[in-house]
């Protein structure tokens, strides 16, 4: 029996012994890849269709994201109403979400239901017919939801400063225009989904208290499509970035209020400083208790929150700054950024506060790997990056190990405030 007289041990998160829960994984009839996580206690499951259908592949501007939103809003069977209707009769929801490389169709369901369910994404990812009426309401919302946007200056930001490290026609740097919107055709929609979606390269990833015929299920709802397993041909686009790195944007007249954000291009996850890099980040603004918002927020007041990341790209990636302060404080909000820059490559930084940020990133990782959908989410990341679990492993090995000084000569190499594109739009 647990004596309560006494405090339990105080353990670091740094001292766990973190394991990633391994994969099952199985191909289907058409070569198409299936990784699944079969755990947790409650009867429910997450079904993921990965496609190759992101914005890299489009051939006009906001042509991937439509295809993704329209291919649930009706097949030559069922309306919209009706597909919608379907899911919600067994308490079930059927997302869509597009990215830069890939698009998902992902299922949240009860596990008894997934027999009901599986024929009718079926049907989805063959029969979808991209309805006149339907492409004209997504066109209207989608104007009117960019024309509230575009009034926001971080909104506003966020476009510019993709565009400033990438190009506009790069699948990194573009971004929605009404024209672009108003282009799209049902034509333009059809053969999209018929390249990326019908005969289109995917991945399954599945979780949670999986069903013990799910191989022959999914088999059977998907292995007999025309879609495909592999790797696809990526068109190789240039980067075309910004030569002004300075940029200062009025985007209202009567705004009190700066949308900041400084980026640098920076290595995807396979080069050998990226997880050294996250250590970095998080001590400089990845979390709460970062030197940026220490600095900035709780001592000069200029901001409610500043972070700083790494962009999770496929290719190409970004270190990024972002926050919002006062227009009359921005400028000496940027000067405060590059003097905590000035400090992480002139002073090694203290053992003390590295533990803390270990044990942050530690605790992170711990909660992620708390529950199927988590579990398999990281899965999905590592593997659509082209990574594999021993990359996990090294990740955790370099958040123990690295040193003051790593962290140091890190600092002396990426966050000179030269390589940094400046933004501010008011």
């Amino acid at each position: 029996m647990v004596n309560r007289t006494i405090q339990p041990a105080i353990k670091d998160a740094v001292d766990f012994d973190l394991k990633l829960k391994p994969y099952d994984k199985y191909v289907l009839r058409n070569g198409v890849e299936v990784y699944a996580v079969n755990a947790g206690a409650e009867e429910v499951i997450q079904l993921e269709l990965v496609f190759y259908a992101g914005n890299w592949f489009e051939q006009k501007h906001m042509l991937a994201p439509a295809c993704n939103f329209l291919l649930k809003n009706g097949t030559s069977k069922y309306s919209a109403f009706e597909i919608n209707e379907f899911f919600e009769y067994y308490g079930a929801s059927l997302g869509r979400a597009c990215y830069n490389e890939t698009a998902s169709v992902t299922l949240h369901s009860l596990s008894k239901h997934l027999p009901a369910l599986l024929p009718r994404i079926t049907d989805l990812l063959t029969d979808a017919v991209f309805p006149e009426d339907e492409l004209k309401v997504y066109k209207q919302n989608s104007k009117q939801r960019l024309e509230v946007n575009l009034k926001k200056g971080e909104f506003v930001a966020n476009r510019l400063i993709d565009e400033y490290l990438y190009g506009f026609d790069h699948p990194y740097g573009k971004y929605s225009r009404a024209e672009d919107i108003d282009a799209i055709t049902r034509e333009d929609l059809v053969a999209f989904y018929d390249r990326y979606y019908r005969e289109g390269i995917c991945r399954i990833f599945v979780a949670g208290k999986l069903p013990a015929n799910l191989e022959g299920l999914l088999d059977e709802a998907f292995g007999t499509l025309p879609i495909k397993g592999g790797e696809p041909v990526l068109p190789l686009y240039p980067m075309l970035s910004a030569t002004e790195k300075h940029q200062r944007i009025t985007n209202d007249p009567n705004g009190v209020q700066g949308a900041i954000r400084m980026a640098r291009h920076f290595p995807n996850r396979h080069h050998p400083d990226f997880t050294g890099a996250m250590v970095l980040n998080t001590v400089f603004g990845g979390y709460f208790g970062s030197r940026l918002m220490s600095n900035i927020r709780e001592d000069k007041g200029y901001t409610y929150g500043i972070y700083s990341y790494l962009q999770n790209h496929i290719h190409a990636c970004s270190w990024m700054i972002s926050t919002e302060a006062g227009k009359d404080v921005s400028e000496a909000a940027i000067e405060e950024v590059k003097k905590e820059m000035a400090r992480l490559r002139n002073e090694m930084i203290s053992e003390e506060e590295l533990l803390l940020v270990r044990n942050y990133m530690m605790g992170s990782i711990l909660g992620d790997l708390d529950g199927p959908f988590h579990i398999i989410g990281r899965w999905k990341n590592i593997i659509l990056n082209g990574l594999d679990e021993n990359y996990f492993y090294r990740s955790i090995n370099t958040i123990r190990h690295i040193t003051p000084r790593d962290l140091q000569a890190l600092a002396e190499q990426y966050l000179q405030p030269k390589d940094f594109y400046e933004l501010v739009v008011i």
